[in-house]
């Protein structure tokens, strides 16, 4: 079968040029700047808010006065030490795995493509509490200045692994079927769950209750080493992303339409799923397994800005670290001084919208 040949490119000015409406370049782009705008103050605003509520609730001018290192004592202590790294960590994870999912949908051309669905969270989850119960022994092998990044490392490889089989698997006569995809990630959901469950029957009792609640998802160990590393993580993850925007958006017209004009496309499918690996397993390590947001914001993103790439992943980003940010204040505020598993707030929040999306596909499919 003959390769398909390559695609007349236009010059400007060119006849078919002329041929065609002349339609303004940037005309959806005012209203887009300012729909990222608001997306922006919103989490910015979500950002004060948990630095200011809590148990303890501070005023905005305690709040800037202790950023500045010029508050009390306590409102200092309380704002650098306690809330400022977990409000980072919060907006870093939350961007993370909305960018990530984000990417992942959009290689697969498919709505419901998801890190938590396809079994990404779960590999990264495993490598996370392998190094929580092996880290005593791994650590000693590991140069000092490493110790730090075992978690991270361990979550990455896991989510790297995960998503390597998952799509390995799915492939078919060249493409990826993504019904396929998503049973491999129910498998790799169970499989990787089962031997969580095994590690925390052989763990001691205290990594038994570290596990027990990291399994559900929180910010609570939030410090600034956690959130430094973490953050430096997902941001190199967020700018691989950002960078595959146009490549995403030509393989909306198809693998192969997209193949004609010049796109390595296996080359965007690994480097995709490098980076979501990346993204999701820094989050993983330090936050536990955290659901659906890569699923909402996404989705919330193209309504308001629509399917292009380039402003989606910045929109689906803020959006993330919005709605992340969001859960854990709720969680924060709603039975002080106790605080339920952020994890659980997503859950609730993502699993109704998940069956919407699901609802509305076979109601279109009918």
């Amino acid at each position: 079968m003959p390769a398909p040949s390559t695609p007349m490119r236009l010059s400007k000015g060119s006849e078919m040029d002329a041929s065609l409406p002349a339609v303004p370049a940037r005309r959806g782009w005012p209203r887009a700047s300012w729909i990222l705008l608001a997306f922006a103050a919103a989490t910015l605003l979500l950002a004060l808010a948990g630095l200011a509520l809590g148990p303890v609730r501070l005023g905005p001018g305690e709040v800037l006065s202790a950023l500045a290192g010029q508050g009390d004592p306590r409102a200092e202590a309380i704002v650098g030490g306690i809330r400022a790294p977990r409000v980072a960590l919060a907006a870093a994870v939350g961007a993370g795995l909305a960018l990530s999912g984000t990417a992942l949908q959009g290689v697969l051309r498919n709505p419901l493509a998801d890190p938590g669905l396809i079994g990404v969270t779960a590999g990264g989850a495993l490598g996370a509490v392998g190094a929580i119960v092996l880290g005593g022994t791994l650590a000693a092998t590991l140069p000092a200045p490493l110790r730090p990044w075992l978690l991270p490392i361990a979550a990455f490889l896991g989510a790297g692994a995960a998503t390597a089989f998952v799509f390995s698997l799915a492939r078919r006569g060249g493409g990826i079927h993504a019904a396929t995809l998503i049973l491999a990630g129910v498998a790799v959901n169970a499989i990787a769950g089962a031997v969580i469950g095994l590690m925390i029957y052989a763990s001691t009792d205290t990594q038994l209750r570290d596990l027990t609640f990291w399994t559900m998802g929180g910010l609570g160990g939030a410090n600034w080493q956690v959130a430094g590393i973490a953050t430096a993580c997902i941001a190199v993850a967020l700018v691989g992303l950002i960078r595959l925007a146009r490549a995403l958006d030509l393989l909306q017209l198809g693998e192969r339409a997209a193949w004609t004009s010049g796109l390595e496309v296996e080359r965007v499918k690994r480097a995709a799923g490098l980076w979501s690996a990346l993204a999701v397993g820094a989050g993983t390590a330090v936050a536990g397994p955290i659901g659906f947001i890569g699923l909402v914001a996404p989705h919330l993103a193209r309504l308001c800005v629509g399917h292009g790439h380039r402003l989606l992943a910045p929109a689906a980003a803020l959006l993330g670290a919005a709605l992340l940010l969001a859960a854990d204040l709720a969680v924060r505020l709603v039975v002080p001084p106790a605080e339920p598993p952020v994890g659980l707030a997503t859950a609730l929040i993502g699993g109704p919208f998940f069956l919407w999306l699901l609802l509305a596909r076979i109601r279109r499919d009918a």
